[in-house]
């Protein structure tokens, strides 16, 4: 697994990009591959509003369905929406193309307890 290092990571597979007020989330290689084939995802619309440790969405595969979850609170400003039509650009490319959701950050607190690649690849035992 690469893991890239220009974002932190949820202990829930989760990864996060900060970029001055605008959060990309999106969900680990780990997380894809546990899953096996995505074949559908639905985000929280935009303009709604997000809590820091709340579901912003679901993810849906041939094994099950998995909430989502975001460590900040702020308001939803774009959902990626290539993955309505094309679900299984997560598992081709989980931290470019296969991005969820775009959160416009209220409250970034919940970026402190996330871990960065070197210590994610750990907890997942890599």
């Amino acid at each position: 697994m690469q893991t890239p290092t220009d974002r932190k990571y949820a202990e829930t597979h989760e990864w996060h990009k900060l970029d001055g007020d605008v959060l990309t989330l999106g969900l680990t290689q780990f997380a894809v591959d546990e899953l096996t084939d995505i074949t559908y995802v639905q985000m929280n619309d935009v303009g709604s509003a997000v809590e820091a440790g709340g579901n912003v969405g679901e993810v849906e595969s041939v094994k099950t369905t998995s909430d989502v979850y975001c460590v900040v609170g702020g308001e939803v400003i774009e959902v990626n929406g290539e993955l309505e039509d094309s679900p299984e650009l997560l598992n081709s490319d989980p931290f470019e193309a296969g991005w969820l959701i775009k959160i416009r950050v209220s409250d970034a607190a919940g970026m402190d307890g996330l871990m960065d690649a070197e210590a994610y690849e750990k907890s997942c035992g890599n």
